[in-house]
């Protein structure tokens, strides 16, 4: 009977290299702001932060807003513009494709 347990679930299919280079982009994002952090920029501004502290917040706050919008705009741009997701879509395709040959590709 199906589902009955007799035979292993397949492995889940691995990440496409599309889906593997937006996490390279969000851990790089998520890490860029780390390094950015408010902690580092108030000390860069000491004297701005004493007299506005909130203000100060608030710069932070729209300074990274807007470098992570200009960094995944920009990224966007290139994937369109190479038509990127597709290729790397299709590069998923030849390897699967090839991984029962025995002889070399070339």
């Amino acid at each position: 009977a199906e589902g009955s347990g007799d035979s292993p679930a397949p492995a889940p299919a691995a990440p496409g290299r599309a889906q593997v280079f937006s996490t390279v982009v969000d851990t790089f994002l998520e890490k860029l702001v780390a390094a950015g952090s408010y902690q580092r920029f108030v000390s860069c501004y000491r004297c701005f932060y004493k007299l506005q502290p909130q203000l100060t917040r608030s710069i932070y706050d729209q300074f990274i807003s807007q470098l992570q919008a200009s960094i995944k705009e920009e990224i966007q741009e290139v994937k369109n513009e190479g038509n990127l997701e597709e290729l790397l879509s299709s590069l998923d395709k030849i390897v699967e494709e090839a991984k029962d040959r025995e002889e070399p590709a070339w």
